[in-house]
């Protein structure tokens, strides 16, 4: 038995987790449910808790260059301690109440490319090394969303690619430490070659914000923010094209203006440039410095997840 304990501190015959998802496919503001299921090794093992996290890929600028890696933004513990006997078999339910600015990962169940979101699992096991899962989490957009994507789709934009920027958009009241970028190609005849999304939802509603380059070269903004019940009901084919002849018209002449978030808000295209910086803490599931020391305290190794077909490939198993 104490060759045992002994090969255990090493991972050796010690407990495997995995964790099966109920819901794999969720919505901003709706609940992940699922179980944790564990089988005891070879020796009974104290189990100090279990904790779930919702991760995701991120980019942060640095100085001139950028740093990629893993930002968690949700952290529950579904379990405290108790003794997993040797060979045991137990399950372990959980709920977990999704942020409302939760990314989208797919729409209409075809993937956002760029996108990676998960669930971790971690098995904390006293004087052993600890065990983990990794699940790939996939989010649908809430109605009100899917509203304005399927309104750019209608005018014809194509899709280009999504990402997390950390950081906080400027005049929005934001609570996850990323904002999620899902960029479009704009149409010939537009006066924009790209144009960037930006959803921040919360239970009340939404605040939408978009970005593209002016005909002057200088980044054209233009925000709304609209109840969800509401956001149904609007024409947003004919707010964006507003907004893009507006962008058109003025280009990036002018700056200081912030749109008027009780209008539509496309009349004169807004210049509130969003702030990249780092507000407070939380930023990547610990407080987050300004600066390469903050990043690499809170990323993962970015190499670990150059192909986003790796992303969720070799789980904390080994």
């Amino acid at each position: 038995m104490v060759f045992k304990r002994m090969l255990g501190a090493f991972g050796v015959g010690a407990p495997s987790v995995d964790t099966v998802l109920a819901t794999p496919r969720v919505l901003p503001g709706g609940e992940l449910r699922g179980e944790v299921r564990l089988k005891g090794g070879d020796f009974d093992a104290e189990i100090e808790r279990i904790t779930l996290s919702l991760v995701a890929r991120a980019e942060a600028e640095i100085g001139e260059g950028d740093a990629e890696g893993v930002a968690e933004f949700l952290r529950v513990e579904a379990s405290g301690p108790f003794t997993l006997r040797t060979g045991e078999d137990r399950t372990v339910p959980f709920q977990i109440p999704m942020p409302w600015e939760s990314p989208i990962t797919e729409v209409e169940g075809q993937p956002l490319y760029g996108m990676a979101v998960g669930v971790r699992t971690e098995l904390a096991i006293a004087k052993a090394v600890d065990k983990g899962d990794l699940d790939p989490l996939h989010i649908a957009p809430l109605p009100s969303q899917e509203a304005v994507l399927r309104a750019f789709v209608a005018l014809g934009f194509r899709f280009k690619s999504a990402d997390l920027e950390m950081g906080h958009i400027y005049g929005v009241d934001q609570r996850l430490p990323f904002y999620q970028e899902i960029e479009f190609y704009a149409p010939g005849h537009a006066p924009v070659g790209e144009v960037e999304l930006t959803f921040v939802a919360d239970p009340s509603g939404m605040a939408i914000v978009l970005e593209a380059d002016g005909v002057h070269g200088d980044d054209t903004f233009g925000r709304w923010h609209v109840g969800h019940e509401e956001a149904l009901q609007r024409d947003w084919a004919a707010e964006i094209n507003g907004w893009l002849n507006a962008v058109g018209q003025y280009g990036g002449g002018f700056h200081g203006g912030h749109p008027d978030y009780g209008h539509p808000g496309y009349g004169h295209p807004g210049y509130g440039h969003p702030d990249h910086g780092y507000h407070g803490g939380g930023g990547l599931g610990a407080a987050v410095a300004a600066g390469a020391a903050g990043v690499a305290a809170g990323f993962l190794a970015a190499e670990a997840i150059d192909e986003i077909g790796d992303f969720f490939e070799g789980d904390e198993e080994d």
